[in-house]
């Protein structure tokens, strides 16, 4: 589990950072791989205590709208959180590099982690 658990990290934080290189299209910046790393962390960590509690409290909304749109909604704000508690992780058009860095974040991740299971190793 712990092994799975890193793998996840490094992989999220590999997608941070091919997203802030493309920062002209996505507005992410991050400042280096160091950085990456770190915020790889605070967004695992903000999806771990706070996407549940949020996830709670709109579920009257999720019955309402499509649950998908909700759940996109729910990863566009994780995004902006951490990119809020990480010095050197930033939006530079605010909700829009969120919106764009979220999709990107979700298309990158199920690249890679395709990839690592192609590979026999996740």
């Amino acid at each position: 589990m712990l092994v799975s658990l890193l793998i996840a990290w490094l992989v999220t934080a590999v997608s941070l950072y091919l997203i802030a290189l493309l920062s002209q299209f996505t507005g992410v910046e991050i400042e280096d791989f160091k950085k990456a790393l770190i915020s790889a962390a605070v967004f695992g960590i903000v999806n771990a205590l706070v996407r549940p509690l949020l996830a709670l409290i709109i579920a009257p909304a999720t019955l309402i709208f499509a649950g998908s749109f909700i759940a996109f909604l729910l990863n566009v704000a994780m995004f902006a959180l951490a990119a809020k508690l990480v010095e050197g992780f930033r939006l530079r058009w605010g909700i829009w590099s969120a919106v764009i860095g979220a999709l990107a974040l979700s298309f990158i991740n199920s690249v890679l982690f395709q990839v690592l299971a192609q590979a026999g190793i996740r």
